[in-house]
């Protein structure tokens, strides 16, 4: 009984390598398309523009700060999960193949063992790569956002005297 629940969660386990790699794959292209449109929003808020907030409370006077507060969580939402997935997904990626690459150490067959590990480090070195870019352009843009917020608190204190 204990060899078959083991043979089927070593299957089950099988089975989601090619989805885990898929989703590796787009968060890996993801991160690139989020570093694009970062250089892009730094390179608008250089010369005066790229202000998501400033321009929505320009349109919307009326948002509340918690509304805007929602809004700035919401902008970085996306990027946000994508790089606390990410890892998650590279650890999965590494381990799924190993059972493989044991198994055909054992069966003396290196050349198996090789193609394994090969997936399997290549997995986590580009879920690692994703997650590191949208780390950094979260926690930038959370900067800017932070600042947009403190632009638009002076705006309405401007207003209100």
């Amino acid at each position: 009984m204990q060899s078959q629940i083991e043979s089927s969660m070593y299957l089950v386990g099988q089975v989601f390598q090619l989805p885990t790699l898929l989703l590796i794959s787009l968060l890996f292209l993801y991160a690139f398309w989020v570093l694009g449109e970062f250089g892009m929003l730094a390179w608008r808020r250089r010369n005066g523009q790229g202000k998501a907030l400033l321009t929505v409370f320009r349109r919307q006077p009326d948002l509340t700060d918690d509304t805007l507060d929602v809004l700035a969580h919401k902008m970085l939402e996306a990027p946000r999960i994508a790089s606390r997935v990410a890892p998650m997904l590279g650890l999965v990626a590494t381990m799924i193949p190993m059972g493989p690459a044991l198994k055909s150490l054992s069966d003396g067959n290196l050349a198996l063992v090789s193609g394994n590990l090969t997936v399997a480090f290549s997995a986590v070195i580009l879920a690692l790569i994703a997650a590191s870019i949208t780390y950094w352009v979260v926690n930038v843009r959370r900067r800017w956002l932070a600042e947009e917020l403190l632009e638009i608190a002076a705006i309405k204190q401007e207003r209100a005297q």
